[in-house]
C-alpha cells in the first residue's frame, strides 16, 4: 500500500544555482525536506522521457540550489513520475495532475513512496536433479 509521503508545489520563485545563475523552480516537500526541479527540465522530462535532477533546495535570505539528491522520470506507462532519492527511497506523482500544476491550474500535486518489495530467493530444481542436504 502507498502512503503519502509530500507534496509538489508551484510556488513561482526562483532558486539560484552554483554559478549564480537564475532558475524558475518546483519545490519538492518529502519526508520533511526541501528539493527542487529546474521548471524548464521538468518540462523537457515530460515531454521526452528523459532524466532530471532533483537538487536539495536551501533558504538563505535567496533560494539556492544545492547538490543532486536524486532523478527523476517519467514511468513507462506514461502516466506517473518516478522520483528516486538516492538516500530516502522511491517516490510517484500523478502525470496528469503535475500538468495540472505546471499550467497554473492546481497548486499541489500529492507524492507518494512507492513500497520496497521484498527480496524473494526462488530456487528451482531441474527434473531428474538431485538435491543434497547439508547440516552445519
Amino acid at each position: 500500500m502507498m502512503e503519502k509521503a509530500g507534496y509538489l508545489q508551484q510556488t513561482r520563485s526562483r532558486a539560484l544555482d552554483s554559478d549564480g545563475v537564475s532558475h524558475d523552480i518546483v519545490e519538492l516537500h518529502i519526508l520533511g525536506s526541501r528539493y527542487a526541479i529546474r521548471r524548464s527540465d521538468l518540462v523537457k522530462a515530460i515531454s521526452g522521457r528523459i532524466y532530471v535532477q532533483v537538487e536539495e533546495l536551501t533558504r538563505n535570505w535567496n533560494e539556492y540550489l544545492g547538490l543532486t539528491r536524486g532523478l527523476a522520470h517519467v514511468s513507462a506507462s506514461g502516466k506517473a513520475l518516478n522520483i528516486d532519492l538516492f538516500e530516502s527511497g522511491n517516490f510517484t506523482l500523478s502525470l496528469s495532475v503535475l500538468r495540472s500544476v505546471i499550467y497554473g491550474k492546481e497548486r499541489f500535486v500529492a507524492i507518494v513512496r512507492i513500497p520496497e518489495a521484498p527480496a524473494v530467493r526462488i530456487r528451482r530444481t531441474a527434473e531428474g536433479q538431485q538435491t543434497i542436504g547439508a547440516s552445519v
